[in-house]
Order: structure tokens, then C-alpha cells, then sequence
């Protein structure tokens, strides 16, 4: 069994990972990183959060420690929810799984239907996602758009009391895709959690920060194998 098995977000290769994943493996730490079904292996099928939590259940043994970026960590508290004496321990990094309808949403939405036939052009397609931060979208095939909806819709729920698994919650004050407020809620919600906020880490520390992201999965592995 690795010392630490990692969910990936929302992202089509885990390259961005070697530098945190190559730290970690330095200093004796065995790493598992799982590749998420649709995004870094590609497949047609339109997936759900049940999906998403059986395949995390057979590839994770009973009784690990894994870590969940953004989408990951979503996936790992549904199935955390579920079964809760399935993780020994759980770490969120960044996580989604807070539902929080905006006004930004309804009116990305709305400006979707609106700019459909002037996305059509490539430079203005860019543009437009560029302006409303939907990158992860735009860059989705047909059924992993779907997918994404089903992964967001999903999040309504969630019911982050049935977590009992001990979590350890970091979160980069710079993150502009799942703000730090959301994370403050994410420790509210659930029973047994720990959070500790970064000052320069982004979304994705792997990239901003990926010697400080190392060092603070080091020192968390260590302090729970004691």
C-alpha cells in the first residue's frame, strides 16, 4: 500500500504534479497517482458522482490516506460520506464540493446563449472564457461537459456530516476558482477536520508552490504515522 494516494482535479495530464510528486518520493514517501477516467484517461462516457466514487473505491485499498484536488476532493468526500471507515485519513487540497450558486454562474450562463454563435470564431471563443474563468468547460469534450455539470449539480447533495474520516483541510488564500470562504465552510461542515491556509498558494499549489505543497504533505504523512 502507498503512503498516499492522490485524486488529480479537473485537468487532462498530472504533468504539472512531477516536481511535488518527485519531492515527496525523495524523502521516502510512496505516491500513487490515480488517473481520473475521462479527463487524463480519455473515455466517451458521461459520468456521475456514483461513478466517480465506485472507481475511487476499487482503485483506493481500505484503510489508506489519500489527498483531493478540487474535483478530487469532491469525489473523495462523497465516498468518505458513504463509507465512512473507507480512509484512514483524508487531505483536501483546495477542494470542490461546496454548492454555492452565484450571480457570476447565471450570468456566464446567460452569456453563453447569448455569444453561442460569436464563439463560433475562434479568437472570440477564447476571449470569452478567458473573461468568465469557464476554462474547464471550454476545453471539455461533449460527454466530459456533461460530466462536469453532473460533478457541480452534485454538490447540492452532499452531506459533509456523514465525513466522519479525520481530514486535514489546505487551502491557498490566492485560490480564485474555489475561494478561501470556501474552505472556512468546508471546515464548518464537517466533524472532524483541521484547516490551515496558505498565503501564496493558487488553486493549484503543485504549480505555484510545489516545494511548499511538498513540505506540507511531508510533515502531515509523518504526523500520521505516528
Amino acid at each position: 500500500m502507498a503512503d498516499l494516494y492522490i485524486i488529480h482535479g479537473w485537468t487532462y495530464t498530472v504533468e504539472p504534479w512531477r516536481h511535488t510528486l518527485q519531492i515527496l518520493r525523495d524523502k521516502g514517501i510512496s505516491v500513487k497517482m490515480l488517473r481520473v477516467p475521462g479527463l487524463t484517461e480519455e473515455s466517451k462516457k458521461e459520468f456521475t458522482i456514483y461513478d466517480y466514487m465506485k472507481w475511487a473505491d476499487r482503485e483506493i485499498p481500505d484503510g489508506a490516506v489519500a489527498l483531493g484536488h478540487s474535483n478530487g476532493g469532491r469525489i473523495l468526500l462523497n465516498l468518505c460520506a458513504a463509507k465512512p471507515e473507507k480512509l484512514k485519513y483524508l487531505i483536501l487540497l483546495d477542494s470542490a464540493g461546496i454548492y454555492e450558486p452565484s450571480l457570476k454562474k447565471k450570468l456566464v450562463e446567460k452569456a453563453a446563449k447569448i455569444g453561442k454563435p460569436l464563439k463560433k470564431i475562434p479568437v472570440i471563443d477564447k476571449a470569452f472564457h478567458r473573461i468568465t474563468g469557464s476554462t474547464d468547460y471550454s476545453k471539455a469534450p461533449e460527454n466530459m461537459k456533461k460530466t462536469l455539470v453532473n460533478m457541480i449539480e452534485s454538490d447540492k447533495d452532499l452531506d459533509f456530516s456523514k465525513v466522519e474520516t479525520k481530514t486535514y483541510i489546505l487551502w491557498g488564500k490566492k485560490d480564485t476558482t474555489t475561494p478561501p470562504r470556501q474552505g472556512t465552510l468546508m471546515y464548518e461542515k464537517l466533524p472532524n477536520a483541521e484547516l490551515k491556509f496558505y498565503a501564496n498558494w493558487t488553486h493549484a499549489p503543485y504549480i505555484s508552490s510545489p516545494e511548499e505543497l511538498a513540505r506540507a504533505l511531508i510533515t502531515l504523512v509523518e504526523r500520521m504515522k505516528k
